[in-house]
């Protein structure tokens, strides 16, 4: 059966390039096909990817199994679950009603959703909520805040309306700052209807049949999706899947397949069907226009790739993943599928990318070592803990004469002197720290890696006279999500943490109004005897207000 899959899936790409001659050596289709399937075993789900240039598909590639139970195979019409990569679709509708003059980018969101924040002066508009600007909270995150798994629940879009109806705060202050916020999409899908009086689903699937994208569609009833689909799979030892009874849309739950998202980059790129205006479609692939942000626009991120200027998206819910990745200026796309936990088709489409365009290895492009060696720094030196001012914390601590390296949410890692004031991790010295001091003589370190740009943190350096350790002890409510969130003492800058049922998990204080539990960063007001309140961060939520109850 597997050789017959092969023989299938080589003459499908052998016709295509029939059609059409690939643009393409034979080596880099053979390592095109190797970086397609590097996490493709046997007997395992897949993958279906594609590349689109200048109007024209030049490659495609499916492999691996849609569903182990019943052996079917992936082909470029089997449906996945795209996610977040949906949204520039839900940004397409609401340019699709601004060129209607039914909405424009500078309303405000309360026009519609009267029932949210109805106390906030200041202004929260449409751009804010398609370039991640809003300051809204990210209901993902307050879900996981509340102990709720928000996979194993059947909501839908009023069930986020709920939660939001009940918040009074936001991250920041609207047009202010860029944090990507999922609810931001949400509420847009929940306007669309306000404004067109119809489902958004029913809405975007009358966009889609006018791309000429019929087997893609949003979600918002998981018993009715139509197939075939690639059934998601995790592997702990074995492939497992789980069942999907999600209902909530216009950040993700979209289901599509490879033809169709090739097609759309076909469109994009001037080629394909389509009934929408060119003028909308070209304005799908630019920034907002009204706003200093310039890293996210309509449901696309803009930045640099190996010094070639992209536009590009990720998507991921469970072990459905997917990326594009546009080069406007070399007009060519790469899109990538999959249904397995263990591909990164983030990293892999990028892989593609480096085939094509044949650039090097990422180490090529990045300082990934210090420059030079500079002055002695002791072991003492080095110990205690550093962050940034987003709060990403490390911890360097001395254990019988040998250096280790803590950080949340990761193992331990054990550090060995390379020179003066250079270490590296003993296992792995490609991961290099460099201590030296600012120009304001604090104590820095800086982060290399072949695969990242450096990074550098700032130690910490408190006054711990007379603290009291005990005087944050107690139990804090925040009423928006009606979670309780408790404190103890446990010695030597060290708390046992309990969010509302979940079990009690440890908690560092780093410096005296400043304490790590997890993923959050608790900020604790110092300035009373007994503080009363602490503001609790995370990755999409910021200062979330716990009041103390006891």
């Amino acid at each position: 059966m597997r050789l017959l899959f092969v023989v299938i899936s080589l003459s499908a790409f052998a016709y295509l390039r029939a059609q059409d001659p690939s643009p393409f050596t034979a080596r880099q289709i053979k390592l095109l096909d190797s970086v397609a399937t590097q996490d493709v075993p046997a007997n395992a789900p897949g993958i279906a990817t594609g590349i689109v240039r200048n109007g024209k598909i030049v490659y495609e590639k499916v492999a691996g199994f849609a569903n182990l139970t019943d052996s079917s195979f992936i082909t470029r019409d089997t449906r996945f679950n795209i996610a977040s990569n949906g949204k520039q679709f839900a940004a397409l509708a609401i340019l699709v009603l601004i060129d209607e003059k039914k909405i424009r980018l500078t309303d405000d969101i309360r026009t519609y959703l009267q029932s949210i924040f109805p106390g906030l002066q200041t202004k929260i508009t449409i751009e804010h909520l398609l370039n991640h600007t809003s300051g809204i909270r990210d209901v993902y995150d307050l879900w996981s805040l509340q102990g709720v798994t928000w996979w194993e629940q059947t909501f839908n879009n009023n069930d986020v309306l709920k939660l939001l109806e009940k918040q009074q705060d936001l991250n920041f202050l609207p047009g202010t700052k860029y944090l990507y916020s999922n609810t931001n999409y949400m509420l847009l899908a929940t306007i669309i209807e306000k404004v067109t009086g119809k489902s958004f689903v029913v809405f975007t699937n009358e966009m889609f049949k006018q791309l000429n994208m019929p087997n893609t569609s949003f979600e918002d009833n998981y018993l009715s999706i139509r197939g075939p689909i690639a059934k998601a799979y995790f592997n702990f030892g074995t492939w497992t899947t789980y069942n999907w009874i999600w209902n909530v849309v216009g950040d993700g739950n979209i289901f599509s397949t490879l033809a169709d998202q090739l097609q759309w980059e076909q469109i994009l790129q001037g080629k394909g069907r389509s009934k929408i205006k060119r003028e909308i479609l070209e304005k799908s692939q630019q920034l907002t226009g009204h706003s200093s942000i310039n890293n996210y626009g309509y449901g696309l991120e803009f930045g640099m790739y190996k010094g070639l200027s992209y536009q590009f998206h990720e998507g991921a819910t469970g072990a459905w993943k997917a990326t594009v990745i546009r080069f406007p200026d070399k007009h060519i796309s790469f899109v990538t599928l999959t249904n397995t936990g263990k591909a990164t088709p983030n990293t892999q489409t990028r892989q593609m990318a480096d085939v094509v365009f044949n650039l090097k290895d990422n180490a090529t492009y990045l300082l990934t070592k210090p420059v030079k060696i500079g002055a002695f720094v002791s072991d003492e030196d080095v110990t205690g803990v550093y962050q940034t001012e987003d709060n990403f914390t490390f911890q360097f601590e001395k254990r019988d004469s040998v250096l280790f390296l803590k950080r949340i949410g990761r193992n331990d890692v054990q550090l060995e002197r390379e020179a003066d004031n250079i270490f590296h991790q003993a296992y792995d010295p490609d991961f290099k720290q460099e201590f030296k001091r600012n120009d304001k003589g604090e104590m820095t370190v800086t982060a290399y890696y072949t695969t990242h740009s450096p990074y550098t943190l700032t130690k910490s350096n408190s006054n711990w006279e007379g603290y009291n350790y005990e005087a944050i002890n107690g139990r804090f409510l925040n009423a928006e999500i009606n979670q309780v969130v408790e404190l103890k003492y446990a010695g030597s800058k060290n708390y046992d943490i309990k969010i509302g049922s979940n079990d009690s998990t440890k908690g560092l204080l780093i410096s005296p109004g400043k304490l790590l539990v997890n993923n959050y960063v608790l900020e604790i007001n110092m300035t009373e005897t007994v503080p009363n309140t602490f503001f609790l961060s995370g990755d999409r939520i910021q200062l979330v207000r716990f009041v103390r109850v006891n």
